[in-house]
């Protein structure tokens, strides 16, 4: 499986850590960024990496900042593109089974190292339960179409 990974200055450490732990458990990592604890923009490193779920180019895609927020809020806005900030493992599990989310936002000064791991692997592993969540999922989609998004 092959993941985008991106974050800001304020998830700089955290994303760190992501990588290792993906590259660990053998999944390819694309990783766009940011790579220094200079202050920098968080959508101009969360955009590319939604966009490259949103193609096809990367199966899945993990975004982390402070909080999680900002990240998600511009992954989100790519069609196709369904990202979960998430801070627990039950989300993690859940937004996989139900929304079938293609992506995570989480926030490095929300969720320590240990727990983030936690929830990457949860997130990873978790499959789409389908049936009358497929519904819903595709009623997501329609509202993107409606929206021009």
């Amino acid at each position: 499986m092959k993941i985008a990974l991106a974050c800001d200055h304020g998830g700089l450490n955290l994303k760190n850590d992501v990588y290792a732990y993906l590259e660990e458990c053998d999944y390819e990592v694309v990783d766009f960024g940011c790579n220094s604890l200079d202050s920098c923009d968080y959508p101009d490193y969360a955009l590319p990496a939604a966009e490259a779920v949103a193609s096809g180019e990367c199966d899945k895609g993990i975004v982390i900042c402070s909080t999680g927020i900002g990240v998600s809020i511009v992954a989100n806005k790519v069609p196709g593109v369904r990202c979960a900030h998430c801070h627990d493992v039950y989300c993690a599990e859940f937004t996989r089974r139900h929304n079938n989310a293609n992506m995570l936002a989480m926030g490095e000064k929300v969720v320590g190292k240990g727990y983030a791991l936690l929830i990457v692997e949860t997130f990873l592993s978790t499959e789409f339960e389908g049936g009358r969540h497929e519904r819903r999922v595709n009623k997501i989609t329609d509202i993107e179409k409606k929206y021009g998004k």
